[in-house]
């Protein structure tokens, strides 16, 4: 029995990778669904400074989640217009035909905005082209700290 409860720890952690490119899985959460299995399935047990090291990385990818494109967009010169339209647009995208929905909503909404904001076509693209960036980094940026709360998971789990 112990074998499925960490196939299905397994399972998880997979899917929270499986949650960067397709938003509608919420990968970070999922990992803690692995966590979970491992305390209630397993009757594990963690430290509490994991559970405070994992509470402060959550709490980090999903404001990283949410802000990525808002600083990409500020920092090649988008207005604060194009600032609201990339976030929104990332909460629309998550719905609307992931992972594609993440890199065209907020484009097309970012470059629309800076449009009738006044700026040249060139000037819209390139920050339009920052909110594309922002999701590359942001994705790049949660896989490595999905990671190092995996491998911390494996440590505790096996000074345990």
């Amino acid at each position: 029995m112990e074998v499925i409860w960490w196939v299905l720890i397994a399972v998880f952690f997979i899917a929270s990778y499986v949650g960067l490119i397709v938003p509608i899985v919420p990968s970070v959460l999922v990992l803690w669904g692995g966590f979970l299995v491992y305390i209630f399935g397993l009757s594990g047990s963690l430290s509490m400074w994991f559970w405070i090291g994992m509470a402060v990385l959550t709490i980090f990818l999903l404001i990283v989640d949410f802000l990525a494109n808002v600083i990409f967009v500020k920092r090649t010169g988008g207005s604060k217009w194009g600032e609201r339209m990339a976030l929104i647009g990332v909460i629309i995208g998550a719905f609307v035909y992931p992972p594609f929905g993440l890199i065209l909503v907020p484009f097309v909404l970012v470059l629309a905005v800076e449009l009738l904001q006044q700026k040249t076509f060139s000037e819209a693209i390139k920050i339009a082209f920052a909110s594309f960036l922002a999701f590359l980094s942001g994705s790049f940026a949660k896989a490595v700290v999905q990671t190092v709360m995996i491998i911390w998971f494996f440590i505790e789990v096996w000074i345990a």
